[in-house]
């Protein structure tokens, strides 16, 4: 096990195991640190990770307000499960009337930069509000997951409303066969659309399964599957103030 200290640089926590960053992370940050999750495998693995070092370390998800009732029912049972209040952050209600007012409820269907404006909408903005009280943002971005995430560093500083923050990606380097196996192990809480067919779960709609020869994220926005633009797969919290 590494010895980890406020002193660690951030080149350093890059190579630091996925229990040994979460520790790095509360131990140096403490409240300001936290897990911002979906509720997809790698992000509860990392709860659950965390759980055993770092048990008050905060949980963050962002609410759009159309997920899954399975997501909801998992984001319960997590709770339940180790004890915790999850965070919940939600789109601005005037906003959200108004986009509804003006494009209807279902506006994602009519062309990519509406459905990037629903994302900004549902999921950006309240990210924003999540990471203003962050000063290390934990994510399960993993670099098998999508072409454009193949590159996605274990520790980086990112910029966001013209401050930098410290990005970590525990599992970056895990792949499925690893996250699956973790789960099986510590039979961590998982959502049960996996066992429909899905691999990307985002707001209900928009995240569809998937077929055994698709790639993981083409249940994202199925009908905008024959657009190439780089990251046309992307919500845009992670690509927003520079790349992923």
């Amino acid at each position: 096990m590494t010895t980890v200290t406020s002193e660690t640089t951030l080149n350093e926590v890059a190579h630091l195991e996925p229990e040994e960053m979460l520790v790095w992370a509360y131990e140096t940050h403490g409240p300001r640190a936290g897990i911002v999750t979906s509720f997809q495998n790698t992000g509860c693995v990392m709860i659950d990770m965390a759980h055993r070092v770092a048990p008050d370390m905060r949980i963050l998800t962002i609410d759009t307000l159309r997920l899954h009732s399975e997501t909801y029912e998992l984001i319960e049972e997590v709770e339940a499960r180790y004890g915790v209040q999850i965070e919940r952050f939600q789109p601005d209600p005037e906003r959200l009337e108004q986009m509804i007012g003006q494009h209807g409820e279902f506006l994602f269907f009519d062309n990519k930069v509406k459905q990037e404006y629903c994302c900004q909408v549902r999921k950006v903005e309240p990210n924003r509000r999540a990471l203003e009280t962050l000063d290390v943002w934990i994510t399960g971005l993993r670099r098998d997951q999508s072409p454009a995430r193949s590159n996605v560093a274990r520790a980086e500083p990112v910029h966001r409303d013209d401050r930098e923050l410290v990005r970590l990606c525990p599992l970056a380097d895990w792949n499925e066969d690893q996250v699956n196996a973790y789960i099986a192990a510590h039979n961590v809480p998982m959502n049960k659309l996996y066992a429909e067919g899905y691999s990307s779960i985002g707001c209900e709609i928009c995240s569809t399964p998937i077929l055994p020869t698709e790639e993981k994220r083409a249940g994202r926005w199925r009908w905008f599957n024959q657009l190439e633009e780089e990251h046309s797969k992307e919500c845009g919290i992670h690509t927003e103030g520079g790349g992923i």
